[in-house]
């Protein structure tokens, strides 16, 4: 004890404080992390790597981002399947279908890492199978499909049309359009399609155009509300700038509603959403288990406000306060304990909402995984641990034996991609 005392202050009077030590899988002394910075990459086009702030080297980093992509896209738990010579789908493996979420998703990811082969594969797929050519759906996506490409639903689920857009924008940036695929054509078509159905009785433009927000659903039923985890301004700060459709101002517009809208949907307390609410943030006060708790769709939230405050950074105060918010929440029911799903006021919901034929709340990798993206934003003292508690969590079945290669293994990429500056805004060469 007497040693431990002696050592102690000896490091102190070296100047290293009690919280750098050294980290067995980097060998190397974890560092204090930097104060969030004031301004987005859209005026910098830098980002931060946290990984790096709080010491883990950056060989160590870049192996271990790389390693966390290769095992949704080719080790033995993938998500990604090739079909043929130029096609390719991901698919959500506990529910044995291909969802316009996660082929958006792969599209972004594929972007961001340069994989052009993976992009178009993805791309060639979603348009044959899932792509509506013509009737009040044009330009949209069926939301769910089997793996042979047969539709589950018509319907589409409007974050797909979302990230198919923005990743589209960024392959334009990043490829070109002189290639066998136009990028931003296809961009410009999902939005002009949108934008041509505002009078029509089975669709509706996928932005409520009276709100200015995103809705749940383009349609007479999911046009009425929204959901949170769909909102990600600078989204439409790319679209403003890049999409060349005409439509910069009302895209800049909205970028400022969603803002003003997450502020009204998250609770001032707890920093918890829920899944939907209408559009003035307020709870729907439905019937259905999903609604207004904290659930599965939730968990983006943290994530996607960490991504607005390091693309845009125009609403530091309040996402720094939001990012402290959830993740002192979570810190209180314990760092690797807290489970996935509460109300907004932070109790435990009466009903649970099950996931791949299991009901139970557990300490699910997907939070672990944006709680910790989280760390962008937010100044307090706990961030840190947000951080080593995502290096250290591995992708595996739970005790039950329940996994979730897809939505876990997902959300848990976009985070690493977050936390060592990876996710970016590619702009035009």
């Amino acid at each position: 004890m007497r040693f431990t005392l002696i050592l102690a202050t000896m490091l102190m009077f070296f100047g290293f404080s009690a919280n750098a030590h050294t980290d067995e899988q980097t060998g190397n002394k974890s560092s204090s992390l930097k104060e969030p910075w004031d301004k987005g990459a859209f005026e910098t086009q830098k980002y931060r790597n946290l990984f790096a702030e709080v010491g883990y080297k950056q060989k160590d980093i870049d192996k271990k981002l790389n390693e966390v992509f290769e095992s949704l896209f080719y080790g033995p738990q993938k998500v990604y399947f090739e079909v043929g010579d130029s096609m390719a789908y991901i698919s959500d493996i506990k529910n044995h279908d291909v969802r316009t979420e996660g082929m958006s998703y792969g599209l972004m990811i594929a972007v961001q890492f340069d994989k052009k082969d993976i992009f178009d594969r993805l791309w060639r797929w979603g348009k044959k199978y899932m792509q509506h050519q013509s009737g009040d759906l044009k330009g949209y996506f069926a939301w769910s499909c089997k793996t042979d490409g047969t539709r589950n639903a018509a319907g589409p689920a409007s974050d797909g049309e979302l990230y198919y857009v923005t990743s589209l924008i960024f392959a334009s940036n990043r490829w070109g359009n002189k290639g066998e695929l136009n990028y931003l054509a296809e961009a410009q078509n999902i939005l002009n399609c949108s934008m041509e159905k505002k009078d029509m009785q089975r669709s509706a433009p996928f932005i409520n155009l009276e709100h200015k927000l995103i809705t749940f659903t383009p349609d007479r039923w999911g046009g009425r509300f929204t959901d949170p985890s769909y909102h990600l301004p600078a989204f439409y700060e790319v679209w403003a700038r890049w999409a060349n459709d005409g439509r910069s101002d009302f895209w800049m517009e909205c970028a400022a509603a969603s803002r003003e809208y997450l502020h009204k949907c998250i609770n001032p307390e707890t920093g918890l959403n829920p899944d939907y609410s209408n559009y003035d943030g307020s709870l729907m006060k439905g019937n259905r288990i999903i609604g207004d708790a904290f659930r599965f769709d939730s968990w983006r939230v943290p994530m996607n406000i960490a991504l607005d405050y390091s693309w845009s950074c125009v609403d530091k105060e309040w996402q720094n306060n939001y990012g402290n918010l959830i993740q002192n929440f979570l810190y209180k029911q314990g760092l690797k304990t807290f489970v996935d799903q509460f109300n907004v006021d932070g109790t435990l919901p009466e009903k649970i909402l099950p996931a791949g034929g299991y009901t139970k709340l557990r300490h699910s990798l997907g939070l672990v995984a944006t709680s910790a993206a989280a760390s962008i934003q937010s100044t307090n003292d706990n961030r840190k641990e947000f951080i080593d508690e995502l290096w250290n969590a591995k992708h595996e079945p739970y005790e039950d034996g329940y996994f979730d290669a897809y939505y876990d293994g997902l959300l848990r990429l976009f985070a690493f991609m977050h936390l060592s500056g990876n996710y970016k805004i590619i702009f035009p060469k």
